[in-house]
């Protein structure tokens, strides 16, 4: 078997070249700290988790990426986002993210991922950065003296590389916690997703193309959709509920979705001279959590470690708080300074994740959504509402974060009792 190129140990290496390895890579190259990115596929790729989030933009330019997001975004077809939008029953209510409680950016991009992911990679790799696609990985061990990552290129030669310490930023293939056994059942539902891309042709009075737009299906309140507008007027559209209002319909992907769609009469409106560009793709029960974020030897970022739900389109900023959080740790203990992996890195990231599951399952059951669509609310409870719904998640000078599920329930019974 033969080595990686260069024939000598990386102090770390991170598995995956998505939004999070990428950002922990760059942050770490940026240290001094000699890294190396393992890409099973080529990118463009497509994924989805398209909307960002403001947070995100604060990681972004703490990398020296943000810049290069903002500059070629017309280019790409990214859309400006300044908001989220939410509809049920004919009732409309935006939120606008500049007028939030929390600090920071207020506006960010709505992203066709196989071309956000290829450019921050593209990026990371100008700056330095070493990134090896085409290497898939079967093996991992860890003993005292470090890790030995082994796999396969894509021409079927054999690869390996030794490092100090790994990162698993190998989104939903979590090849840590196969390989380790560290999943975990999520506490979620299983859900289902259907979503493709389409040409909207919608009329520009019909939909706010600065916001994403979350339908609620009016008789099922547990099942919405998302309509992510991109400037090139495409949008990313899908539909997400549990799998048991799927089955027994016996529709084919695109059947199905377009089945879906006609059900909720504000969307069908919108989409109505829409053009499916795509295939319909779906995925199935994609909630996942795990033991431990991190172990002797390495830690896990991203949907590697914890995924929730795309309602809020938290992914990506999960993702790139916990690069941001284990880059600052690794860097330190390479440093020789004293780390504390669950202080510095689990505890912080798992803070955020708590707070965002709060509003998902408040979401599905209900209480979050009473709160949404009240007609009347108090200036700055959502002004503080909508910091979290922009991805401030860790701030803990907003009430709404700091108790989240005590707040969200007094809440919810105030809407409803008025």
């Amino acid at each position: 078997m033969r080595k990686d190129d260069s024939g000598d140990k990386v102090q770390v290496a991170i598995i995956g070249a998505g939004p999070s390895g990428t950002l922990a890579a760059t942050l770490l190259h940026r240290q001094g700290i000699k890294v190396r990115v393992l890409e099973k596929g080529h990118f463009p790729r497509f994924s989805i988790g398209e909307s960002l989030l403001p947070q995100s933009m604060v990681y972004l330019d703490e990398a020296g990426l943000g810049d290069a997001v903002a500059s070629q975004a017309k280019e790409l077809g990214f859309q400006f986002k300044n908001g989220a939008a939410f509809r049920h029953r004919g009732r409309y209510i935006d939120f606008d993210f500049t007028d939030k409680f929390s600090p920071g950016p207020g506006t960010t991009f709505q992203v066709k991922r196989a071309a956000f992911d290829k450019l921050l990679a593209d990026q990371a790799q100008a700056l330095g950065v070493d990134i090896r696609f085409g290497c898939a990985i079967e093996t991992v061990a860890i003993t005292d003296d470090g890790a030995t990552l082994c796999g396969q290129d894509d021409k079927s030669q054999p690869y390996q590389l030794d490092a100090d310490f790994v990162l698993d930023a190998s989104g939903f293939a979590r090849v840590l916690p196969k390989l380790f056994d560290l999943e975990a059942p999520s506490g979620l539902a299983s859900r289902q997703s259907f979503f493709t891309h389409v040409k909207d042709n919608a009329h520009p009075s019909e939909l706010d193309r600065n916001k994403i737009l979350i339908s609620v299906h009016p008789e099922h309140r547990d099942i919405w959709y998302w309509l992510i507008p991109f400037s090139d007027g495409t949008c990313s559209l899908g539909v997400v509920g549990e799998a048991r209002y799927f089955e027994g319909r016996n529709l084919d992907n695109a059947a199905m979705l377009n089945a879906l769609v006609a059900e909720e009469p504000g969307l069908k409106k919108v989409l109505a001279r829409a053009e499916f560009l795509n295939p319909v793709n779906t995925l199935k029960g994609y909630s996942a959590k795990v033991k431990s974020l991190y172990g002797k030897g390495y830690a896990l970022l991203g949907n590697a470690g914890e995924f929730l739900d795309p309602v809020f389109s938290s992914g990506v900023t999960i993702a790139f708080t916990s690069a941001s959080l284990a880059a600052n740790t690794l860097a330190r203990q390479f440093r020789g300074e004293a780390v504390d992996w669950q202080r510095d890195f689990a505890e912080p990231l798992q803070g955020g994740v708590d707070v965002f599951r709060t509003y998902v399952e408040g979401w599905y059951d209900g209480l979050f959504q009473d709160v949404i669509f009240y007609p009347s609310p108090q200036v700055q409870i959502k002004r503080m509402v909508c910091s979290i719904l922009a991805g401030y998640a860790w701030d803990k000078t907003n009430p709404y974060v700091k108790e989240s599920s005590r707040r969200l329930g007094t809440l919810a019974e105030i809407c409803r009792a008025g």
